[in-house]
């Protein structure tokens, strides 16, 4: 297949924000922070800081249509920001930290006035959406520091993120809610074990482990897409085995010492379901790595149920 590369640019605030909510994700090729919308050429961070440039910080993303079209790329851009506010972002005030989806072409237009709508629409905010939809300008990459800033600086880049109140914001407006209630009455009693209360089902007694049909496995709670059916292998453990998953921004993990081991746990992202734990001994030659799951913890969605169900925009996936 060949790939349709297309560029998006977003402006959300701080830009060592916007760049991890979309890295590493099938169909995305790079991701570059800079400065956009002003007057000012080839401005610097401290210009932007200091003087009236009118630019805004940003990120620009170049993606393949076919894996993860501009539609999936917006609707995943308001889950970063508050769309409400219009003297910037969160900690961070004034013009260089407003929002704005820029368009490159009439389709994207269309596409993010549509998605604008939607989400008015939703009821998700009750304040009106004031992120503006504007035409794409000259872009100007940020320094080379600023650049994937979350990956060179880590540990200072989650406490910005929490400590401006950005991850507080995006749990409570985009975070999957719980009802414990309504789980019991859905949920199996095994699937409620494993997913909610930690539990493991038993191995080789399960309903995925030597399950081979193609589609995708979702969350049973919350029905995020986790993982493929192309990367599942007999790892001959009794358990449903895979060498990664579907987008690794669906996972958490956290350290498991439980029963005397040190194990590394997965958990949806979305629901904070219980999964299983990862290992590293899967095929070298696939990564390494080895994606236990428990059956209980997933729903499995045929390839030719993809569309109707959702998830159409992974069927590249499979071909």
């Amino acid at each position: 297949m060949n790939k349709q590369l297309q560029v998006a640019t977003f402006a959300g605030g701080c830009f060592w924000c916007m760049v991890e909510p979309f890295d590493e994700r099938p169909g995305i090729e790079s991701i570059v922070s800079g400065y956009t919308g002003g007057h000012t050429e080839n401005p610097t961070y401290m210009d932007i800081i200091t003087k009236d440039t009118g630019h805004r910080e940003a990120v620009q993303i170049t993606f393949d249509q076919e894996k993860f079209p501009f539609e999936r790329l917006v609707e995943l851009f308001w889950q970063q920001i508050d769309p409400t506010d219009e003297g910037g972002q969160f900690a961070d005030r004034g013009e260089s930290y407003k929002t704005a989806i820029y368009y490159h072409n009439e389709e994207q237009k269309k596409i993010a006035e549509e998605s604008k709508k939607r989400l008015q629409e939703s009821g998700v905010f009750k304040e009106p959406i004031v992120t503006p939809i504007l035409p794409a300008e000259t872009f100007y990459p940020a320094e080379e520091k600023h650049q994937d800033y979350y990956k060179k600086n880590s540990f200072h880049y989650k406490l910005y993120k929490k400590g401006s109140g950005r991850a507080k914001f995006i749990k409570d407006h985009w975070g999957f809610k719980k009802d414990k209630k309504e789980l019991k009455q859905r949920l199996s009693d095994i699937q409620y074990k494993v997913t909610q209360e930690n539990g493991t089902e038993r191995p080789f007694q399960n309903e995925y482990y030597d399950h081979e049909e193609e589609g995708i496995y979702v969350d049973v709670v919350s029905k995020e897409p986790l993982f493929s059916s192309k990367d599942k292998y007999d790892a001959g453990c009794g358990w449903p085995s895979f060498t990664k998953p579907i987008e690794r921004q669906h996972l958490t993990e956290a350290m498991d010492t439980s029963h005397g081991m040190r194990r590394i746990e997965v958990r949806s992202d979305q629901a904070d379901s219980h999964l299983g734990h990862v290992f590293e001994d899967g095929p070298k030659d696939r990564g390494g790595l080895r994606y236990c799951i428990n059956s209980a913890a997933l729903e499995f969605i045929p390839k030719d149920k993809m569309e109707e169900k959702g998830y159409g925009y992974l069927t590249h996936l499979f071909y």
